[in-house]
């Protein structure tokens, strides 16, 4: 199996993963919102924990892949930056990869 289906693989794994949860969160608590998702995100140690290791992680994403995509002319590599937000880290990271891969493999 080529390396760019594992992490297009991954990234499907990414977004059922975070929002089967997410889901969970917004159908079972009366007080859903954003707001709420986030103080509870921020209510303990752990949580806090979680939130800073995530920040760092995308922090590092988006200084290592923006250049990269750039300059192997990857496309659509912006709309990865909303999606970052709007879905999760684990689902446009490894996204990235299987673009990053098929575009080397296109241009080889």
């Amino acid at each position: 199996m080529k390396r760019k289906y594992i992490f297009l693989f991954i990234a499907i794994l990414g977004v059922a993963y975070t929002w089967y949860y997410n889901i969970q969160y917004f159908s079972s608590n009366e007080e859903a919102s954003l707001v709420h998702f986030f103080e509870l995100a921020q209510s303990n140690f752990a949580g806090k924990s979680f939130g800073a290791d995530l920040s760092v992680v995308v922090l590092t994403f988006f200084v290592w892949y923006i250049p990269d995509a750039r300059k192997l002319k990857v496309k659509g590599w912006w709309v990865l930056i909303p999606l970052t937000f709007l879905i999760a880290i684990a689902f446009t990271f490894p996204l990235y990869l299987y673009l990053r891969e098929r575009t080397l493999e296109l241009n080889k």
